[in-house]
């Protein structure tokens, strides 16, 4: 089972996701969070990891409805 994300880090990452184009790659996200917003080092990396999980799920999922 994973770690389960607070409701903070939910409702930021879907807002940064609609102003910013964050990959699945987590470095660039960490990047591209921190000039945006100014939040600790803890909180920047869960949102780009959560950011990161949401791009690679989203694309699983575009490759399997392409796949049918």
């Amino acid at each position: 089972m994973g770690r389960i994300k607070t409701t903070l880090i939910k409702r930021n990452t879907l807002k940064l996701l609609q102003l910013t184009d964050l990959t699945t790659n987590f470095d660039k996200n960490k990047k591209a969070i921190s000039g945006h917003i100014k939040v600790s080092k803890k909180i920047r990396n869960a949102i780009a990891g959560y950011a990161a999980r949401i791009n690679s799920q989203k694309k699983k999922k575009e490759e399997k409805e392409k796949n049918k």
